[in-house]
């Protein structure tokens, strides 16, 4: 019953150009953390630098998320997409034609961040079309396109070891065209979507404390996301000695968890409440990160991993159910700053444990220091679910 009403009262068919537009542009976003083996073997990086080289495409999409969130919001999210995959396009030709020195890489790394930044189109484009009792559901379906990624971890290796590194680019312009005609096609602009408020409202809502205990959350749950996910393949085949191909084969079974869950993630929390859920699933990471901080065997690691990315994957999921209750008019731009934040934990993730592992020639440390700021995250995620208790009983009084 539950199912048939909401297929009933959104858009079937943008919700399922904003999953495929937010897919390939995750793809996208994350090849060069694929490919990140191959290119550090080529130039001989040091740990230090392979942390900078997956970072730069995250910190390239966490910059450019709040003017997407601005432009969709007053351009409205189809046009904004369009314009998002066009420029796209651009780092994928440098990749595949020009990119024979370092300095290319990271230029091209971070113009990847466009794609990153598709998720502050992505979402409140589907977002609006549905109403509040089925925000986790419509968002945790939009948002499971950062299962691009899971193509990226799984084809790039493989391509890379037939063709060469620079050639994945160039193959990835063919999924993109594909998806920028179907996005064209598909998608429909919310005709009760709320206009564009001024920049004024917008800094009234910064005020807000809740806008950036958000920020902070989502730069762990999605940060560890793509953070992880960008460093792992380096990590397994440096740390493990396991091949590319099969690092890149671990990585996707974990991205794979991480992606598909978070719908689940969206929908449990539509019951049981999303600052709730965002607690247990805290203290769950919390926990888990102090095992892969022993580096246990290949095996056990993997297991943790993958129970690590579902954490991930259902928190992200969870935020944004409570993101569309609290901040109802300003999701777009909302959505754009809480993805900077998740952006910029994902640059600083990969940055750390580079840096821990060159200073201390150790990959634990990194991953010790991830499990203090995940405790402080679990203490404020329990204090801000008093709260939301709180707002909604007094919402409901109101309504009475």
């Amino acid at each position: 019953m539950a199912r048939k009403s909401f297929w009933r009262v959104g858009h079937a068919p943008t919700l399922l150009s904003s999953f495929l537009y937010f897919d390939i542009s995750f793809m996208i976003w994350n090849l060069l953390g694929a490919l990140g083996v191959f290119v550090a073997e080529q130039f001989a990086l040091t740990p230090a630098e392979k942390g900078l080289m997956v970072a730069i495409p995250v910190l390239g999409g966490a910059l450019l998320r709040i003017p997407m969130g601005l432009l969709a919001d007053r351009w409205g999210g189809k046009r904004a997409g369009l314009l998002g995959m066009a420029v796209t396009a651009m780092p994928l030709v440098w990749g595949w034609r020009f990119a024979d020195q370092m300095t290319d890489v990271y230029a091209l790394g971070f113009l990847l961040g466009v794609g990153g930044a598709s998720f502050a189109v992505a979402l409140p484009l589907a977002s609006r079309w549905y109403p509040k009792e089925y925000q986790g559901l419509a968002m945790g379906i939009a948002g499971a396109g950062n299962s691009g990624t899971v193509l990226a971890t799984l084809f790039g290796p493989r391509l890379a070891e037939m063709y060469g590194w620079n050639a994945v680019f160039g193959l990835a312009l063919v999924p993109l065209v594909v998806v920028f005609l179907l996005f064209a096609w598909l998608a429909r602009e919310c005709p009760t979507a709320v206009k564009p408020i001024s920049l004024r409202e917008y800094r009234a809502v910064l005020q807000r404390k809740e806008a950036w205990l958000f920020c902070f959350f989502y730069s762990l749950s999605f940060g560890g996301f793509v953070g992880l996910t960008g460093y792992l393949g380096i990590f397994f085949f440096d740390e493990y000695g396991i091949s590319k191909v099969t690092a890149g084969d671990f990585v996707t079974a974990v991205v794979f968890a991480g992606s598909f869950i978070r719908p689940i993630g969206g929908y449990i929390a539509d019951r049981i409440g999303g600052m709730r859920l965002l607690s247990l699933l805290f203290a769950a990471g919390t926990l888990l990160l102090a095992c892969i901080g022993t580096l246990p065997s290949l095996f056990v690691l993997f297991g943790l991993m993958v129970a690590l990315f579902l954490c991930f994957g259902a928190a992200n999921g969870a935020l944004f159910q409570v993101v569309p209750t609290w901040f109802p008019k300003e999701v777009g731009l909302l959505t754009g700053i809480i993805g900077a934040a998740g952006g910029l934990g994902g640059f600083l993730l990969p940055n750390v444990l580079g840096v821990m592992k060159q200073w201390t020639g150790s990959s634990a440390y990194g991953f010790w220091m991830l499990v203090f700021v995940f405790m402080a995250a679990v203490m404020a995620a329990r204090r801000l679910q008093g709260t939301t208790v709180a707002v909604e009983s007094f919402s409901q009084k109101a309504a009475e």
